[in-house]
């Protein structure tokens, strides 16, 4: 039997903050929300724009019969037809450099996130680019347990047209020993 394991979405500001486990989908938006509706919560085209950021964990309930996960992947696996005029995602994953992210006091920001600075990742990472207790070669060995965090966000310019962008695909992966 497989581990169970599950994105858990973290939303609002620290002290009151609210987790979706397994939200369905990772929609990004104009608020922080989890599952939120993009036609009524869009990003506005501007120079500098972002959606609110996404803070994430993998999170581990069942280790079903495995004694270790770890070696947690994260990347866009599916563009649904591209990158839209001047569209990007920021992210924190790296498989090198890592520093694990802190959740914020005031919680998800809207404006140029001081976590997700690197381009999301468009293909499988050579090795993990999520961490675990700190450091990618973390291994989750009771539960329950969360990876660190996953910080992305969408980017935008005056440039982007106005309209849905094309839906994307993330995938998580990580070993079971």
């Amino acid at each position: 039997m497989a581990a169970t394991v599950v994105v858990a979405e973290t939303n609002g500001p620290q002290a009151s903050a609210v987790e979706t486990l397994d939200p369905s989908t990772l929609n990004v938006g104009s608020v922080d929300a989890s599952q939120l509706d993009p036609v009524a919560n869009p990003i506005t085209a501007m120079a500098d724009g972002h959606s609110f950021e996404k803070w994430l964990r993998m999170y581990v309930s069942d280790m079903g019969g495995s004694n270790i996960v770890d070696n947690f992947k994260v990347w866009v696996s599916n563009l649904g037809g591209g990158w839209k005029t001047e569209e990007g995602m920021s992210c924190n994953l790296v498989t090198t450099g890592y520093a694990a992210a802190t959740y914020p006091t005031a919680g998800p920001v809207g404006t140029d996130s001081p976590d997700a600075t690197v381009a999301m990742p468009e293909s499988e990472p050579s090795g993990p680019n999520v961490g675990i207790g700190g450091s990618l070669s973390g291994q989750i060995t009771s539960i329950p347990a969360y990876s660190d965090f996953i910080v992305f966000q969408l980017d935008v310019t005056e440039n982007t047209p106005a309209g849905d962008v094309n839906q994307k695909t993330i995938t998580f992966q990580w070993d079971e020993q």
